[in-house]
């Protein structure tokens, strides 16, 4: 390309207006459900375009005033209620027309989407329908189509939740303050699969990781042997938090 050529390309990226950006915040809710070994996700049926009929992720366009962990804990506070909840801020989307609403004719207005991700324990979150049909939990190898790029936002969102397992103690967010060594197996498993780790195994490392308290209490489950809860301590944890967990 002549020096020319660039010049009259660069004037008229100048000449162009500032886009007009309207953002959003979408959710991407996990739940993760041990008694049927599932992952899964919330959606939302759209009742409005664009994308009508089709399902995705909860989202709301941020109001005046608000923050985006803010709009983010809205949607949440609308679509469920949950005791024990991770949220984080996941990743922004803001490729040119990844919304219908980008047309040409209205060229400068973009919308971008701010996307966090949650994890809630499926026993104990209760979804909220408020009157409107269109909401349910979906199995992730179960989806249906999704609005927008919405499917990208899930992708990526999914990713991080597997990555985080490996080196945060996410998965103590959303279980009891008190559990059992079963229970937290049973949590790794549905997100990373049964290939991850064997229980002897997951259960010897990690007792010698030193971050699990032993409350002397005992519960029954079933017919086997009774099973000791345990405590989470963060400040035993601390030492850890930028390792990778070697039980992963």
């Amino acid at each position: 390309m002549s020096g020319r050529t660039q010049r009259k390309t660069a004037n008229s990226l100048n000449k162009r207006a500032l886009a007009d950006f309207k953002v959003g915040v979408d959710n991407v809710i996990f739940s993760v459900d041990t008694d049927q070994n599932r992952l899964l996700v919330l959606l939302v049926m759209r009742h409005e375009e664009p994308h009508l009929g089709h399902w995705s992720l909860p989202g709301t366009l941020v109001r005046q005033g608000e923050s985006l962990e803010g709009a983010a804990y809205r949607i949440l506070a609308e679509k469920i209620r949950a005791k024990n909840l991770y949220l984080e801020q996941l990743y922004t989307f803001g490729g040119p027309e990844r919304d219908p609403r980008e047309s040409p004719e209205s060229y400068g207005v973009r919308y971008l989407s701010v996307s966090y991700f949650a994890l809630v324990r499926f026993a104990e979150a209760e979804l909220i329908a408020d009157g409107v049909s269109g909401i349910a939990w979906y199995p992730l190898d179960q989806l249906p189509d999704l609005a927008f790029d919405h499917h990208q936002i899930l992708e990526y969102g999914h990713r991080r939740l597997r990555n985080k397992l490996e080196y945060s103690p996410v998965a103590f967010d959303v279980l009891p303050d008190v559990f059992t060594l079963n229970d937290l197996y049973q949590l790794y498993t549905t997100v990373l699969g049964e290939g991850f780790s064997d229980y002897s195994n997951f259960r010897s490392r990690l007792l010698k990781l030193g971050f699990l308290c032993d409350t002397g209490v005992k519960v029954s489950r079933g017919a086997g042997r009774p099973a000791s809860l345990y405590r989470f301590d963060a400040d035993a944890f601390a030492p850890l938090k930028d390792k990778p967990l070697v039980f992963i």
